[in-house]
């Protein structure tokens, strides 16, 4: 769950215009894939704690998501705010605005969020004061220049909890995500990392059914029954992993930007987020790739 304190939140209530039991300008739809764009789906059963409106459904957000996630919303959701006060001529609440940028900043340090976000930051059109988004993006560089530093033996994937041919598989990815990054295809290196981490935890989700499904942070449909495997997301595998202790923490935080960077196997996606992965993205990816299996393996 968030940190965000009883204060905070009438703060952002009150930027938002939540007090009407509305959500800014949003529409269901508009709501819904402001969500999306962080692969979350807002309008299924588990955000539905307190009702089906969309005030309700961004109390219960706030209280079942990480700070990680609840920043990323609300950042996007500020600059919304931007454009939803010149649409509509209204005039911009400049002190609770900047009150709100001081919550979200506080919970992007809180989270300590991987290169992606301090890049979102720089490229978006909130304005942030300089030395916001300086120190913003010093706390996320630091978090990332420390993973990169870190030494892992290359994880001995046969202590992975999976079966013998799935094993083979996660293999030969690995293998080929190594080669491609020797040939400069770190767009490649991104995504056969993301499917290497999302086929081992489902690969031990299977091995451990009862575990996974018992977890509070299982997904579940709108009858409120646990999904099936196979419409778990990476994002559910990642939080689940996470909260049986499979992942730690950072482990956890830096797995959801690998999914994040994974999302630009779609043309679309990358176009719109007009972002192209270098060589420091793809060791980033292999970092956190190798941190993840060196906590499921136990070597870690």
């Amino acid at each position: 769950m968030s940190s965000l304190t009883d204060s905070e939140k009438r703060y952002l209530e009150k930027i938002f215009n939540m007090q009407d039991g509305s959500v800014l300008d949003y529409t269901d739809a508009t709501f819904g894939a402001l969500f999306k764009r962080h692969m979350i789906d807002i309008h299924d059963y588990k955000y539905q704690t307190y009702g089906e409106f969309n005030i309700q459904k961004m109390r219960s957000f706030w209280e079942q998501e990480p700070d990680s996630l609840v920043a990323q919303v609300l950042h996007e959701m500020l600059d919304s705010y931007n454009t939803y006060c010149s649409i509509g001529n209204i005039a911009v609440d400049y002190n609770i605005l900047k009150k709100c940028i001081e919550i979200v900043t506080r919970l992007f340090r809180n989270a300590k969020q991987t290169y992606e976000i301090s890049e979102a930051i720089q490229n978006r059109a909130i304005k942030l004061s300089p030395e916001v988004s300086e120190k913003i993006i010093n706390i996320m560089q630091g978090s990332v220049d420390a993973l990169l530093e870190r030494k892992f033996a290359m994880p001995n994937i046969s202590k992975l909890p999976i079966e013998q041919q799935m094993m083979t598989i996660i293999e030969a990815r690995l293998n080929e995500a190594r080669t491609v990054f020797k040939v400069q295809a770190y767009l490649s290196v991104i995504l056969l990392c993301g499917s290497v981490l999302e086929g081992v935890l489902l690969g031990i989700a299977k091995e451990n059914p009862e575990k996974f499904n018992k977890s509070q942070a299982r997904p579940k449909n709108k009858e409120g029954k646990v999904k099936p495997f196979s419409e778990w997301t990476l994002a559910n595998l990642i939080d689940v992993a996470s909260d049986i202790q499979l992942l730690k923490m950072d482990a956890k935080i830096f797995s959801h930007g690998l999914r994040d960077f994974r999302n630009y196997i779609h043309p679309h996606q990358q176009m719109t987020s007009d972002f192209t992965p270098d060589e420091h993205t793809a060791k980033i990816c292999l970092q956190v790739l190798n941190t993840a299996l060196a906590d499921l393996t136990g070597d870690r």
